[in-house]
């Protein structure tokens, strides 16, 4: 039974079109490209490198990977860790992968060795899918040679346009196989069919279980979202330069519109030239980045003189987006960009902005169709809040994951009565809008105060000099903790002092969250969704003082 409508003062605030209560379909990922493939049969679902992948196309080299993988011994419920960039192998593994029975465990480009090895391990993957770009190959090799995977398969980037590479003796070729078996492993959409790593930022990331139904239903979930930008289906180009390893490309980019269509001109990474000359020749209509993206955008050279004049909807996500930073955005670009929350353990689906809505910092939108929202008290999480308080939101719904990989404690103490705690500190107005606060991990305690390091970004991002920045904590004798500020200026900008700073924020943010350091650097950690990451600073900060501490005499 539905909860009764007063439990969700957003459904007034809906766009004309759009029904919360709205059916969301679930059901297998094979069954979705299965499905695709008929209805769009003939029309083109990737275009990379100057080439075209047909829906049929993609289908059929995904039925060839699992034929192959199962022919080798792949069986349902393994696990297979990928380590590819975004190439058509991608989604034709990933789908084979899960027709097979088997489950995907995303391993990033970007990740360390040892973190490599710890997702490796904790997974359980025995199998490992590559492709022959330089940048992979060294730490593939080295996570076979020391064991860590009994087999690697390489999937050759010359099958799609790419330059032949030498040969690799070390690896196997990815099995491809015509004959499928009769029948396929028989799914169910309970399955976990996705190891996604994350949670990083305190201590070694846990895998999110994520199942078929989670992942359709967030699929269903964004297509019952109608907003005055809708495009009709099968008529989105989409600009493909998320990396689809990470939770938002996979699902809003890749299943979303896979299921609506679209065709996606996938790039092999963001590349802010090949993005723009991609925009004016392919008259692309859908950008979905992150907020680093739109930065760079905003500040490329002649960036005014382009034609972006195709773009009709553009969102952001994977990160706050600075406010500023966005008027400023919309004017370059003549056309809203939206944006909303999710998270790794929601497939990400959360809540979305609407066209029309109201625009303010930390803003995240409604809850999106078949999903709950609500706040809770930061030390009683059965206690919900009243609209305009703030402390942590909860959410529930069929795109919440089933849990973390081996870890029922940290299971267990993330819900609350069906409620999945998201560890983000926001609020809710009488409306049903939610804003975002911060992150609980990331809150400062300075003399006594809560200081949100995402508020005091907000700030400093007014600044006409400043091109990016993150606030983080640190020890302070006198108020225990205190915001240092990282900040990356624009080019030619004059050099940035603390006490300038802090003469700009004077009046813009409380003397308990005036940044007690400032830190110019020429470039900020990112992660390879393009995050920007404050766990990295904390990291540098926590080594720095114990190094300073070790030379110390007692």
């Amino acid at each position: 039974m539905s909860p009764p409508r007063e439990a969700h003062p957003w459904e007034a605030s809906y766009p004309p079109g759009a029904r919360w209560d709205a059916p969301i379909a679930t059901g297998t990922l094979p069954a979705l490209l299965d499905a695709a493939a008929a209805e769009w049969d003939g029309k083109v679902a990737l275009h990379y490198r100057g080439r075209d992948i047909g829906f049929a196309g993609l289908r059929a080299t995904a039925d060839r990977v699992a034929a192959g993988l199962m022919a080798e011994g792949l069986r349902p419920g393994d696990a297979v860790a990928f380590y590819l960039p975004n190439t058509p192998w991608h989604p034709a593994c990933f789908f084979g992968v899960l027709r097979a029975g088997g489950r995907v465990v995303h391993l990033s480009p970007l990740d360390a060795p040892r973190e490599l090895l710890h997702k490796i391990a904790d997974s359980g993957a025995r199998w490992l899918i590559t492709t022959d770009f330089p940048t992979l190959l060294p730490n593939a090799l080295r996570l076979l040679r020391e064991g860590a995977v009994e087999r690697a398969f390489l999937a050759p980037d010359a099958a799609w346009g790419g330059t032949s590479a030498p040969a690799q003796p070390d690896f196997e070729p990815l099995p491809l196989r015509d004959a499928p078996p009769a029948p396929w492993p028989a799914l169910d959409e309970t399955d976990v069919v996705l190891l996604q790593y994350t949670g990083g930022t305190t201590g070694r990331p846990k895998g999110a279980m994520l199942t078929h139904r989670n992942l359709t239903a967030a699929v269903s979930i964004y297509q019952a979202w109608r907003d005055e930008d809708t495009l009709p289906r099968g008529e989105q180009r989409v600009l493909g330069v998320l990396p689809l390893f990470h939770i938002y490309a996979l699902t809003a980019v890749l299943l979303r519109h896979l299921a609506d269509g679209n065709t996606i001109h996938l790039h092999p990474r963001f590349d802010l030239e090949a993005a723009v000359e991609a925009i004016e020749r392919h008259r692309i209509n859908v950008f979905p980045g992150v907020p680093t993206m739109w930065i760079g955008l905003l500040n490329m050279p002649g960036i005014e003189r382009r034609d972006l004049s195709s773009l009709r909807i553009c969102s952001s996500g994977g990160a706050p987006m600075p406010f500023e930073v966005q008027e400023r955005l919309e004017a370059l670009i003549g056309t809203r960009i939206g944006g909303g929350w999710g998270m790794t353990e929601t497939s990400p689906a959360g809540s979305r902005l609407p066209f029309r809505g109201p625009k303010r910092p930390g803003l995240i939108g409604l809850p999106l169709p078949g999903i709950e929202m609500r706040v809770v008290d930061l030390e009683d999480a059965g206690r919900a809040l009243p609209p305009g308080e703030h402390g942590e939101i909860a959410t529930r719904g069929p795109n919440v994951f089933a849990g973390y990989w081996k870890q029922p404690t940290a299971t267990e103490a993330s819900f609350r009565d069906g409620w999945f705690l998201t560890g983000d500190i926001g609020w809710m107005d009488e409306k049903g809008y939610f804003t975002l606060v911060d992150r609980r991990k990331n809150m400062i305690i300075s003399s006594g105060f809560n200081v949100y390091p995402a508020a005091v970004e907000q700030a400093i991002y007014e600044h006409p000099d400043v091109e990016e920045c993150i606030v983080i904590g640190v020890p302070d004798t006198y108020r225990g903790q205190a915001a240092k500020a990282f900040v990356k200026l624009r080019d030619g900008a004059a050099v940035l002092t603390l006490d300038a700073l802090k003469a700009f924020l004077a009046d813009r943010i409380g003397r308990h969250e005036m940044p007690a350091a400032l830190e110019l650097r020429a470039a900020l950690p990112r992660s390879a969704a393009g995050k920007l990451l404050a766990a990295r600073l904390r990291e540098e900060e926590e080594l720095a003082r114990g190094a300073t501490t070790k030379e110390t005499p007692a």
